[in-house]
């Protein structure tokens, strides 16, 4: 069989047969991988029979009849409709502000440049279009500062990592919001944090933030009740519950216990929910219109949740992609009656939303209210767990056959794969791009800033075939148009910056992309650098942030004493050749950043170790940069050497489990964090003067 046609399929299916990796070197998808990842996209290709039905069933949905439920252009901009209608038609465009555009296409029926900023409906010879108007370009920094040049500085966390009294063994909202009012009182106008995307309630054994059940909805685990229902409520809870021996015994581990905790955070939740409806609580009705607000969504996710937490009782496993037919369809009549015999359970997991959700606006206020001008900024996960909520309620639109990874490259010789499904192209434009405008709506919530995990997956993503090797894999191709306008247009509508994680291997023309939208980029100060020279202060980017480290690399400290090196030898990751190799690299890019650092006479005092030093001058040396955002990492403001994931482990190293040194109330108080704070307020404020 020819590979001919399996070729056309693949590019017609939006695969790339062809593509150019982190070297710079021409590869090519093999055809055993083609077929195995067309398969996973619905498009069969075992045979020269399989691929000709295929061919057809694209062909057939390439040339619709009748027009996309959503169209998106750019504010001021013709739109071409003349796949479907003829010139000088007549139209109906209803605004969003209530009034009315009554007009003809043009000569070449195309959509005259009469939409404003916003979601407008067309109607148009008896057909209804959404038409999704983006702005030039996103909710700036240069808007959230009210300045030409900002230069503005931040802070990141890990929000499980943080401390406080009574926490239960892990960080929660309340946490949060006692860091982002230290913060905010001392001149940051940003705290990142990591993702709080819902999880899996019945498998407590799952936590990695970026491996959620759905990006739609909020990790219940990290709500505040005490900050809603009060203290008092908490105390009568934990009483009832005998919990609190164990919550102290949790609390003093040096390691979060995710599967004890959870347990224990849950029992809680249920306790408080039972006491919640016994009465006539004051708070009652709004979280009955939270709930009404939710829509069929929530409720998708709550029934989802109870149904998973069901399945032993059931006889069925707890991956959804193996129930029984009645059961997959969240639309079905067994799902149906489900819900009718489960209502409390459906309502608990309802609740547990609305106090998070809750806790999280709190947090988002007490940023902004401490002076901050951004605020908390979200992490949006690159993809939700195949098995999860989000794949089940949406199943049109998203790949649970698929899951998405990174091809072998420089930093990973065998390649990733995250064991999370993505967005369907087709199905996104089948659906009007529901699942990806409801997600951006809730992410976007309560924030004043949101992290785009692995932003190049807007243009494409490499999926892999779910069992398969990360080699196996190939890119697919997104509609990169829609989904920027759309993410523009969600920004500028919620006022909103918009991060973009765009390190790995980057598509020609992305950058310029996402600059031209205002979609700050980000460089890491350790990746910044060839062969040891690092760059300039100058040269650094004013189109992205600056950043010391990120979650999947060494913290300062720990880079700087090699024990990311360390690790990967303990665990038998590398050779003793390779552990040389890496060890002589390291030395010279300690030497290069050194030298880069003394460029600022101010850096380096005999009086402090010299890892000390070096996160002193790398503070002040990325404050100085053209960065409109600095953000540092609360493990390089404390000097903390361990870091927060090894990338390539899972039980051997303790992701997502380690805590930070001290409670959230006092972090900021150390000798150490008040003297980076003061040195990358100073050093912003200088880079202002200089550029303005």
């Amino acid at each position: 069989m020819s590979n001919e046609q399996l070729h056309i399929l693949a590019a017609r299916a939006g695969l790339s047969v062809d593509w150019i990796d982190a070297n710079g070197r021409l590869q090519t998808v093999s055809p055993e991988a083609l077929r195995k990842v067309l398969d996973g996209l619905g498009y069969p290709a075992e045979s020269a029979e399989d691929i000709c039905i295929s061919l057809q069933r694209l062909h057939k949905s390439s040339t619709p009849s009748a027009v996309p439920p959503l169209l998106t252009l750019d504010h001021g901009s013709l739109l071409d409709l003349s796949t479907w209608f003829a010139p000088k038609t007549p139209f109906v465009l209803n605004l969003e502000d209530g009034t009315t555009v009554t007009a003809t296409l043009t000569d070449t029926a195309h959509l005259p440049a009469v939409a404003p900023v916003g979601y407008q409906q067309l109607r148009i010879t008896g057909q209804h279009v959404t038409l999704a108007v983006a702005p030039a370009t996103c909710y700036s920094m240069a808007m959230a500062t009210n300045t030409d040049v900002p230069r503005a500085w931040g802070l990141t966390v890990q929000l499980y990592g943080l401390r406080r009294r009574g926490d239960g063994g892990f960080g929660d909202i309340q946490a949060l919001e006692a860091l982002a009012r230290a913060a905010g009182e001392r001149g940051a106008d940003a705290l990142a944090i990591s993702p709080v995307h819902a999880m899996f309630a019945c498998d407590t054994l799952r936590y990695s933030p970026y491996s959620p059940s759905s990006r739609l909805f909020l990790n219940a685990l990290y709500a505040s009740p005490e900050t809603i229902l009060g203290e008092q409520a908490l105390r009568m809870a934990i009483n009832e519950t005998g919990l609190g021996a164990e919550l102290e015994r949790l609390e003093a581990l040096p390691l979060i216990d995710w599967p004890r905790a959870a347990q224990a955070k849950w029992t809680l939740l249920h306790a408080l929910y039972k006491s919640f409806c016994s009465g006539a609580h004051p708070l009652y009705d709004d979280f009955t219109h939270f709930r009404h607000c939710g829509g069929e969504a929530l409720e998708n996710h709550c029934r989802f949740e109870a149904l998973q937490a069901e399945c032993p009782k059931l006889g069925m496993s707890q991956d959804w992609r193996e129930w029984p037919d009645e059961f997959k369809n969240p639309q079905s009549g067994a799902i149906t009656e489900f819900a009718a015999c489960h209502g409390a359970q459906i309502s608990f997991h309802a609740f547990a939303q609305w106090l998070i959700a809750r806790s999280l606006e709190r947090a988002q206020v007490a940023a902004r209210s401490s002076g901050m001008r951004v605020g908390l900024i979200a992490d949006l996960a690159v993809g939700a767990d195949g098995g999860g909520s989000q794949a089940w309620s949406r199943q049109d639109e998203l790949l649970s056959a698929l899951s998405v990874g990174a091809p072998p490259d420089i930093l990973n010789r065998s390649g990733q794969s995250w064991g999370i499904s993505a967005f369907s192209p087709d199905g996104l434009k089948r659906n009007g791009f529901r699942a990806f405008i409801e997600m951006l709506q809730a992410n976007l919530a309560h924030a004043g800033g949101l992290r785009i995990d692995h932003v190049l997956g807007l243009q494409r993503l490499w999926v892999v075939p779910v069992g398969s090797p990360p080699s196996e894999g190939a890119y697919l191709n997104y509609p990169f148009d829609d989904l920027l306008r759309l993410l523009t247009l969600e920004s500028w509508r919620h006022k909103v910056i918009v991060l973009g994680e765009d390190l790995g291997t980057v598509p020609d023309g992305l950058h310029d992309r996402l600059s031209a939208r205002a979609i700050l980029g980000m460089r890491v100060l350790l990746f910044e650098q060839d062969n040891a020279h690092f760059k300039p202060i100058l040269q650094w980017s004013d189109q992205a942030l600056a950043i010391t480290s990120t979650h999947d690399l060494p913290t300062l400290a720990g880079w700087w004493r090699e024990r990311d090196i360390d690790w990967n030898s303990k665990l038998g990751h590398i050779d003793e050749q390779t552990e040389r190799n890496w060890r002589e690299s390291r030395q010279r890019e300690r030497r290069g950043l050194r030298q880069a650092l003394s460029q600022d006479a101010a850096n380096f005092r005999d009086d402090f170790s010299e890892s000390d030093q070096i996160i002193d001058a790398s503070v002040r040396y990325l404050g100085h940069t053209r960065a409109p955002l600095v953000l540092l990492p609360m493990e390089d403001l404390l000097g903390v050497e361990e870091q927060f994931n090894l990338p390539g482990t899972i039980d051997s190293h303790p992701n997502w489990r380690r805590r930070l040194p001290g409670g959230c109330a006092t972090l900021l108080e150390g000798d150490s964090a008040i003297r980076r704070l003061a040195l990358l307020a100073q050093a912003r404020q200088e880079a202002a003067e200089r550029d303005r």
